[in-house]
């Protein structure tokens, strides 16, 4: 048997060269549940919005992991004691936080796999490596679900200033080509402590966290939130609504088999076997692209209207309102439609419908960032800041929208 040099690197745009920093780690990556996430797409269908948006939750992943490494040189470097442990653990649980991610990232959750969202499945995923690899990730799994003690270890893969958001509005904003997105990561990990046990930023790092909440808030409405990825994706998850509801009653719609698997059964987070996730491993953008384009072409009005609107880029007009939209403006649109097309009104729905979207860059309600200040006193950042700006960022900005066919307008 040949050798393997496991300890490779990648060549990623944004940090130049990142390590696998041992064996596991690539053996990891290399596990087809890991290489799958080359096939799902960081953000959704905003590529539909900015081209250049065709970037994965592979890269994505890699990145946070290469993030992890360098807050772990930072700490240790401050003297945070980190045992060798401890910080494969770390690389492990950022590494696979967002393994359970299904096909376009968020649209399968509220459509096909109902109720059952994608941290869970990452877990499931997660013990499921577990126990392939000899129980090598039973720490990185408590240090994901908050059980061990050193809260720290927690705070940088799930907080409001953790890896995650550090690459992902970096990477995003690279891809999208917003450059208000564009954080100074290394900086704020220059930036961390450990204090009592738990992540703080000393003070003179105060700014770039301020920058970095700015930043967030704006790729939301710039990038996430934006209305034409918002109405893509809101699109998409009418067509798998369809595509269950006609297969459900016994249509036989093509698509590929671990599609008409989730399609033909509701599967609740206790039903999610082995045998389940082994299927739900196999989804991927792929097989939802293949079924719109197969799908164009049904007899049904519904799934073939909506499935070209994705293909083709032709989408429902959507109007965004600081206001709540009356039910009767959605309802004058739906008779409307309804009697063009010769359809029923609850038909009509899947091309009219109202709903609201919420952003908020810091919440006050969640795990704070602390910042430690020359006096030794930690203060949320919101109190330590001397920007008002701040305040606002922590405000729930609510807009409502509707969204209606063009030929209604």
């Amino acid at each position: 048997m040949t050798h393997i040099n496991k300890l490779k690197i990648f060549n990623d745009p944004i940090y130049g060269f990142i390590s696998i920093p041992n064996e596991l780690i690539y053996d990891l990556i290399q596990h087809p549940y890991f290489q799958r996430l080359r096939r799902i797409s960081q953000m959704g269908l905003s590529y539909l919005v900015y081209p250049g948006a065709n970037h994965t939750r592979f890269h994505h992943a890699l990145g946070c992991m290469h993030l992890m490494q360098k807050a772990v040189e930072t700490l240790r470097f401050k003297g945070i004691a980190i045992s060798s442990e401890e910080e494969n653990a770390l690389y492990i649980a950022i590494l696979l936080h967002d393994i359970g991610h299904g096909p376009f990232s968020h649209a399968m959750e509220k459509s096909i796999v109902e109720d059952v969202n994608h941290e869970a499945i990452s877990l499931l995923f997660m013990h499921q490596l577990n126990e392939e690899f000899d129980g090598k990730l039973s720490l990185a799994i408590q240090v994901f679900k908050g059980e061990y003690h050193r809260k720290f270890m927690l705070q940088l893969i799930s907080s409001q200033l953790d890896m995650d958001r550090m690459d992902y509005l970096k990477r995003d904003s690279f891809y999208t080509g917003v450059a208000e997105g564009n954080v100074n990561s290394e900086r704020l990990i220059q930036m961390m402590n450990v204090v009592d046990g738990v992540l703080v930023i000393e003070e003179k790092g105060i700014y770039s966290v301020e920058k970095f909440l700015l930043s967030r808030r704006l790729m939301y409405w710039q990038a996430y939130l934006h209305k034409t990825s918002l109405v893509a994706e809101l699109i998409l998850m009418k067509v798998l609504k369809r595509a269950k509801e006609l297969t459900l009653k016994g249509v036989n719609l093509p698509c590929s088999e671990p599609l008409k698997f989730f399609m033909q059964n509701k599967i609740t987070l206790e039903g999610f076997d082995a045998e389940n996730l082994d299927l739900f491993s196999q989804l991927d953008d792929f097989d939802i692209i293949s079924a719109l384009k197969t799908w164009q072409k049904q007899d049904d009005f519904i799934l073939s209207t909506l499935s070209k609107m994705i293909i083709n880029r032709d989408l429902l007009k959507i109007k965004l309102s600081a206001e709540k939209i009356p039910m009767e403006e959605s309802q004058s649109l739906k008779e409307q439609f309804a009697s063009e097309h010769h359809i029923s009104l609850i038909e009509a729905g899947y091309f009219i419908f109202r709903g609201k979207i919420k952003n908020q860059a810091y919440s006050k309600e969640a795990e704070p960032i602390r910042i430690w200040k020359k006096d030794k006193t930690i203060e949320d950042v919101v109190e330590a800041s001397d920007q008002l700006n701040l305040k606002s960022l922590s405000k729930l900005v609510t807009k409502y929208y509707i969204c209606f066919p063009k030929q209604l307008i």
